[in-house]
């Protein structure tokens, strides 16, 4: 919007009404003024949120395929451990003789790592997701508030570049009611041309 208004400025300080109307000119040129003014405070505006907001939203977004492949090795962790535990139970299950037993044996040391390694990857989960779920709000609390101080300072600008223009443009004693009657009037005259009548 800023870059459209730059534009329009642009467009009406080179428009051949400006050569003929110093005081139009002058009123251009102050507009031109305050939409540079008004495009420059947008880009740093756009900067900081860049800089304060967005670039630590992708940080944070830039975690969780760490968290998902987590919660993945778990999830195979886990498999494994119900694989391996189903297996030793078929064997509990059948009759103790000198093969089963060696099977047996054999089912529950295969058992003994990945159940230790399911169990601390479920532990870590279990003490970790908690941490990162409550630090969340720790995390983006700062990025909230630099976006609404971004937001107030623009807009504060926005209001005193546009007081500004409005001192240096305003007719004084005219209300908005006598300025849009004085523009109506004008209109009728235009209207009232010939080259413009409807045929």
């Amino acid at each position: 919007m800023s870059k459209s208004a730059v534009k329009i400025s642009l467009d009406l300080l080179s428009n051949p009404l400006c050569e003929q109307d110093q005081d139009f000119l002058n009123m251009v040129t102050a507009l031109d003024t305050a939409m540079k003014r008004m495009d420059a405070f947008n880009q740093e505006k756009v900067n900081q949120i860049q800089k304060t907001v967005i670039e630590p939203l992708k940080k944070f977004g830039s975690v969780f395929p760490s968290l998902n492949m987590a919660v993945k090795r778990r999830e195979q962790a886990l498999q494994d451990y119900r694989r391996l535990q189903a297996k030793v139970e078929k064997y509990e299950e059948k009759e103790k003789t000198g093969p089963v037993l060696a099977k047996l044996h054999q089912a529950r040391e295969e058992l003994r790592p990945v159940r230790d390694d399911f169990e601390a990857k479920n532990k870590q989960l279990l003490d970790e997701m908690p941490r990162f779920y409550n630090s969340r709000l720790d995390y983006f609390q700062p990025s909230f508030e630099s976006l609404i101080r971004a937001q107030v300072v623009y807009y504060s600008e926005m209001h005193k570049i546009f007081g500004d223009l409005t001192q240096q443009l305003d007719q004084p004693g005219h209300t908005d009611e006598q300025r849009e009657r004085e523009n109506e009037a004008r209109l009728s005259e235009l209207r009232a041309l010939s080259i413009v009548a409807d045929d």
